[in-house]
């Protein structure tokens, strides 16, 4: 890999574009410290940046971020098929489409300050380009592309935890596609079962990444059980169960 880092280093070196201790202060928020903080350069050159600046397609972020891409997929697929075992490839699909999805990583870009630090036109800064979702996504694979080829996996690994895992499941409860709990509620009513009543039957792991386990009753039966990041998300995942085992749904 050290060959690989030595060409960014030779060909898209940029010293001056974002002072030291600019750098520093994104590598602060980032909890990492590059070897080669020319990549973390390189990870926040928008194309119009590129352009204006009279330089080469090959030079913008859009290979990082599809590097990047690549490792956020597979951290979080991993992380959820092995917190998750009793979940089916489809749920999996739907949770990690929704950790990785555009709006959500803009979201975690916004938080992490990343606007302040991408290189962007004069005209692009001015039309609020770094305000952009889809700027700011693309800018945060990018990091994450940048983060591996420095560090590897386990920096990439710990940086996708700490920022994209973490309340994870605040955000898919917040989805309108995994509002199961509206539905077993109407089911219930409609079946003359009043209430369905959830309860936490288990926390499991370090206090900022717990998994939730809850179990879900109507009419003093067990009927669905679920799992997930937060109580919230658990309980989605329990009324989905009771709807499946109620065979509605």
């Amino acid at each position: 890999m050290g060959w690989l880092i030595a060409f960014f280093y030779r060909c898209f070196r940029a010293p001056g574009v974002l002072p030291a201790a600019r750098l520093r202060a994104l590598e602060e928020r980032l909890g990492y410290h590059f070897r080669n903080p020319e990549l973390l350069i390189h990870a926040l050159k928008h194309r119009s940046f590129v352009y204006a600046n009279q330089g080469r397609g090959l030079e913008s972020n859009e290979r990082l971020e599809f590097l990047g891409d690549a490792v956020l997929d597979l951290v979080v697929a991993e992380s959820l098929f092995r917190r998750f075992p009793d979940q089916r490839e489809g749920d999996l699909t739907q949770m990690k489409s929704v950790a990785v999805s555009r709006v959500v990583l803009a979201r975690k870009a916004s938080q992490l300050g990343l606007e302040e630090f991408v290189l962007l036109s004069h005209e692009e800064r001015q039309s609020s380009g770094g305000r952009q979702p889809s700027i700011l996504s693309d800018a945060f694979e990018a990091v994450i592309g940048a983060l591996y080829l420095d560090g590897g996996l386990e920096p990439s690994r710990r940086f996708i935890e700490r920022v994209v895992l973490q309340g994870l499941g605040e955000v898919i409860a917040e989805e309108e596609h995994t509002n199961f709990k509206s539905k077993l509620l109407e089911h219930t009513q409609g079946l003359g079962a009043g209430h369905p009543k959830y309860q936490v039957s288990s926390e499991e792991g370090p206090e900022h990444c717990k998994v939730f386990s809850v179990e879900v009753i109507v009419t003093g039966r067990l009927v669905g059980q679920g799992r997930g990041f937060s109580k919230k998300e658990a309980q989605q995942m329990a009324a989905k169960d009771a709807l499946q085992h109620l065979g509605a749904l």
